[in-house]
This record gives structure tokens, sequence and C-alpha cells, in this order.
């Protein structure tokens, strides 16, 4: 009896091993048909995935909180590129790390889109314009002492002229020494400055930055890391191309066209995609042109200066407050000056980029009579966006309702 039922179940079995080997084979005849997609950084991450839909396995290469500009590529990012079929950035105005990683790639066939290149600007430069590279961390220390000192506030980059605060942190420092020095000279100590908070006036090259926390006998109790203050005056505009709807549409054009020539089969699709995303975007503009068409203030004051393809498209003016942390409580002194821009321009509202702390944004509003506002600059997609399952688009009318409230 046993022996029959074991002859009839054969059967069966090889039948369901036959099914398995063949769905297998399927799913990965699937996975090898998909693109594999390397974008640099959220804006170029989310126009691709629109244009290239599930033709294409796509991956972000710098994550939430991490800032563009000075992201360090890992190996397995460029293990990843190296595999890929495509890699797309923006510019390297905006991440300055791409030509060194494209230096150390080792993959022929790779196509690489550039979505700067989606349109044409007598203004938008062609040439790097970040300072020099060298690190802080090749830097020769002014002390001897541990580097057991916490510095608060360094901002990811500075533009000429901002002011920057910067605070030190150390149980025992009964007294700090602050030195600053250029990429090409000495450490010089400023004698006026002996607490713990630093405020310094940028000019136009880059510098670093250390403190020692010293105890009452003058002693080095300990040092901090060198900080390297990046100056980027964007030299001729920013980089943030991807916050202007126009523009954004020939950035879109770039990749559907990159994507038709590396994937001829699925043009059909990249192209219904394109077009279905470019007439988002030509709604979004339309809303803009309308909600600004009759305003009478058209100046809107924001804590870091990203926003100007915004102003240039619908004619406002963006005023930055140079410098202002959101790590740091501002000093008195930090406050007047704040306060003397908010009365010159008559603004209701300071706009801070996504992720600023909260309390101290409300801190400045509360000394200076204004209302806080965010702004994305979409460098990276809020966690707010990100748990409503939200990008681009919903970000782009978010940003318009908050300039609703300056714009009048």
């Amino acid at each position: 009896m046993t022996n029959k039922i074991y002859r009839r179940l054969i059967p069966l079995l090889l039948m369901a091993i036959g099914l398995s080997a063949c769905t297998s084979d399927g799913d990965e005849a699937t996975s090898e048909e998909q693109l594999s997609i390397v974008t640099s950084f959220y804006p170029v991450y989310d126009f691709t995935q629109r244009v290239a839909g599930d033709n294409a396995d796509i991956t972000l290469m710098v994550g939430n909180g991490v800032d563009p500009h000075s992201y360090e590529p890992s190996a397995q990012d460029i293990a990843g590129i190296n595999e890929a079929d495509m890699f797309v950035y923006s510019s390297e105005e905006m991440e300055f790390w791409v030509p060194s990683l494209l230096n150390t790639v080792e993959n022929d066939d790779l196509n690489i889109v550039r979505t700067a290149d989606g349109f044409e600007s007598e203004s938008h430069y062609d040439t790097l314009g970040s300072a020099d590279e060298e690190s802080g961390g090749s830097v020769e220390s002014v002390s001897d002492a541990p580097y057991d000192v916490s510095l608060i506030g360094v901002g990811g980059h500075y533009h000429s002229g901002d002011s920057i605060t910067v605070l030190a942190q150390h149980e025992e420092a009964y007294e700090w020494a602050w030195h600053v020095k250029d990429t090409d000279g000495q450490w010089n100590r400023i004698e006026e400055i002996t607490d713990e908070r630093f405020e310094y006036q940028t000019d136009s090259d880059d510098f670093y930055v250390q403190v020692v926390a010293v105890d009452q006998d003058g002693y080095d109790l300990a040092q901090s890391e060198v900080a390297h203050i990046q100056i980027d005056d964007h030299v001729e505009e920013d980089p943030h191309i991807w916050l202007d709807p126009v523009l954004a549409q020939d950035q879109v054009r770039m990749i559907q066209e990159a994507l038709i020539e590396v994937d001829p089969e699925n043009e059909a699709d990249y192209t219904e995609n394109a077009e279905a995303f470019i007439e988002e975007l030509r709604t979004i503009h339309s809303e803009y042109e309308e909600a600004f068409a009759d305003a009478e203030n058209r100046t809107f004051v924001v804590q870091h200066q990203a926003f100007g393809y915004i102003a240039s498209r619908y004619e406002l003016e963006q005023v930055a407050i140079g410098g202002l942390s959101t790590e740091v409580e501002p000093s008195p002194s930090r406050i007047a000056e704040i306060n003397e821009l908010v009365n010159e321009h008559n603004v209701p509202v300071i706009y801070y980029q996504q992720g600023a702390n909260s309390s101290i944004a409300q801190t400045v509003a509360d000394e200076t009579g204004t209302e806080t506002a965010v702004l994305h600059d979409l460098e990276t997609l809020s966690e707010e966006l990100r748990e409503q399952d939200a990008g681009y688009i919903e970000a782009m009318r978010e940003n318009l309702e908050a300039l609703k409230r300056s714009i009048e």
C-alpha cells in the first residue's frame, strides 16, 4: 500500500519541481531585464523613478540627513556603479565628489547622465566652483591635547560675508583658545574670543577653525578636531536647478532620452511616463505663476540661500540671513543684525530648510517678531514627506503655500 502511494506521489513531485524551476527562471529573467540605475541624491532619484517606472531598479546614494555637497561615496557605492547600466547626477557644482568617484569606477558600459546638461543657460557655469578640497583631517593641530572637545553648529558650507556661530563643549574648560588659519597659512589665535561661543565673519576664502579647552593655570586640557569652513558662493548662481519647475521639465527630458538610448525596447513606457510627469510640472508652474502674478511684496527671507531659481523664475527677491545656524542659539548681537534685516525688508516670515532645529528657529522668531516656515530644498526628502509617501510635486506645493505667507 505504501509503495503504491509513493508511486502516485512521484509524478506530482516531479511536476512541482519543474514548475518551481520555471518560476525561478522567470523571476531571474525579469530581474535581468530591469535596468540597474544609480542616482546621486533625491531630486534626480525622484525624476528617474518617475520616468523609468517598473523598468529599472533604482538606487539612491545620498540618504536622508546627509549633505549632498560633502558626501563621501563608500566602497559599496563604487561597487554598485561598477555593476550599473546608468549613473544619474545633477552637476559637479552640487555633488562636488562626482568627478573623483567616476575616476575610480571601472565600467566601460556605464551611461552617465548629467541632468544639468538638459537645458541651455548662459549663466550656468560649467567648471567646478568649489573651494580647495583639502580636508580638515590633514591639517596639523594647534595642540597635543586629546581630541575631547565637541564643536556644534559647523555648517556644510557658507557664503562670503556670512556670520558663522560655533559652540564648543567640554565639562572642565576654564577658558577657550580659538584659532583660525587660511588653507595655506599658519594658525592664529583669536585673542578677543575666550568663551565657548565662536562668532566670525567670513570672507571669500576657505579657512580652518580649531579650539583648545584651557584650565585655570593656562594648560591645554583638550582640543577639537580641525573644522574646515567651506566658502561656496556658487560662482554665478546656486546649483539647485531642480527647484525651477520649468527647468525640471528639461531635466526629465534628459533622463527620458538617456533611458531610451539604453533600453529602446521600452521607449513607449519612458515616453508616456515622462509626458505624464512633465504635465504635472507644467501644472505646478502655472500654480506658482498665478499665485504671484499680482503680488506687491515680492521679497522673502531665508536661513540659507538655496532658492534663487524660484526667485528668478517668478520675479521674486530672495534675501539670505548669512550663516544663521539652527544648532546654536544666536547671540544678542546676532539677533540685532537679524532684526535690522527684518525691519529693512518688512518681512513677516523667516524660512528655514527642512530638518532645521525648530526650537532655535522659534527663538529667533520670538526675538524678531517674525514667524517661522519651512521651505524644502529637496536635497533630501523630509521625514514628514516620507511618512506621507509624498515626493517632489507635493514638496513644491508645500513650498508654494509657505511662500504665500510672504509674497502677497
